[in-house]
């Protein structure tokens, strides 16, 4: 097994007040809770912590892309492991990843994946990711619909401008160029290795089998929740009869190192409540626009977390209307909810 360290960069200095007077962490959270002087010296810490993790002695420091929120402060990765090339010598670098579907044309991803393996000398991870609902659909305006076909001929496109060596024209329905030949090539052959993050849609995990590439899942509340996602992945494995060789997989989890469950608490219980509490308060308009989860992922049931997190403070605030129009009700429990989220 090998051991990478994640970082979302989320911003820190959320007001307490957060639930109780902004709606949503994405998409339309308001620009005047972003202080740009803070966040100078949030950017420098979260690149501390990076660097320091990479001399710590993990397998791979990985950063991702999100947009318009409070979550992750990295609307571009691709800068944030630029700069750890320079500063980092023998750890993997693993972007996860670029949103394929929202760059035009998709082989500006082929252009600056290549840069980044060439300037660490051959250690990027290449990770693309379909996207969530609040990334693609809202704030970059793409149609939830059309997203995963999209993505599919993005991938396409960006595969064969890393391995095709000679000029060639791509005349695909979203993309059109006529001359593709990007430079620098990756330094990796015949590619970098390629990462799926999935959320926990079916047809990511059956895609990952067919093509060979490592599935993985982020894991919000333990590994139970995850289970099933994983499972389902394996069970595709199978029946494609492949190798369920474990480097198929990576598994995301929230992890707190201390002596005893008692100073695990004392040192991790404030951030975690930030981080459930504000960073995870999306609102359930923006978490699953029609047409964005596949037809079979809703016939299994499965939802991403995102979903379940945007569903759960919906139903709280719905319980909590319904006992409103029936009976006296202590919103003082309700106010205590956004606060403090169970």
């Amino acid at each position: 097994m090998k051991l990478m360290w994640f970082h979302l960069m989320p911003y820190t200095e959320l007001p307490e007040d957060f639930r109780d007077k902004h709606p949503s962490v994405w998409v339309d959270i308001h620009s005047s809770l972003f202080d740009p002087r803070r966040a100078h010296h949030m950017y420098n810490d979260f690149m501390d912590e990076l660097e320091f993790a990479a001399e710590c002695g993990f397998d791979a420091v990985c950063v991702n892309e999100h947009h318009s929120n409070g979550y992750g402060l990295m609307p571009s990765p691709n800068l944030i492991a630029s700069a750890l090339a320079r500063r980092t010598s023998d750890t993997a670098l693993c972007v996860m990843g670029n949103s394929l579907a929202l760059y035009n044309p998709p082989t500006r991803v082929a252009e600056e994946f290549a840069m980044i393996d060439v300037i660490s000398g051959g250690r990027l991870i290449a990770g693309f990711p379909v996207g969530t609902p609040m990334d693609t659909c809202f704030a970059y305006g793409q149609n939830p619909s059309m997203l995963r076909e999209r993505y599919t001929e993005a991938h396409d496109l960006v595969l064969r401008a890393w391995t095709e060596q000679d000029t060639f024209a791509f005349n695909g329905r979203f993309n059109q160029q006529r001359y593709v030949n990007i430079w620098p090539r990756p330094v990796q052959k015949p590619h970098p290795p390629i990462w799926i993050p999935g959320g926990g849609s079916v047809e990511t995990w059956q895609w990952c089998a067919e093509m060979d590439y490592v599935y993985c899942y982020l894991s919000y509340y333990g590994y139970k929740a995850g289970q099933s996602t994983m499972s389902g992945f394996w069970e595709e494995m199978a029946r494609l009869g492949k190798d369920r060789n474990p480097y198929h997989a990576g598994f995301l989890q929230f992890v707190g190192v201390a002596e005893t469950r008692e100073e695990a608490y004392r040192l991790y219980r404030e951030p975690a409540e930030y981080f459930y509490g504000r960073c995870l308060h999306v609102d359930a308009r923006f978490a699953g626009p029609p047409g964005y989860t596949t037809e079979e992922t809703q016939r299994r049931g499965i939802q991403s977390q995102i979903s379940q997190a945007a569903a759960a403070a919906s139903r709280e605030v719905l319980n909590a209307v319904k006992g409103a129009m029936t009976e006296d009700v202590d919103f003082s429990a309700l106010a205590t909810f956004w606060k403090h989220p169970r």
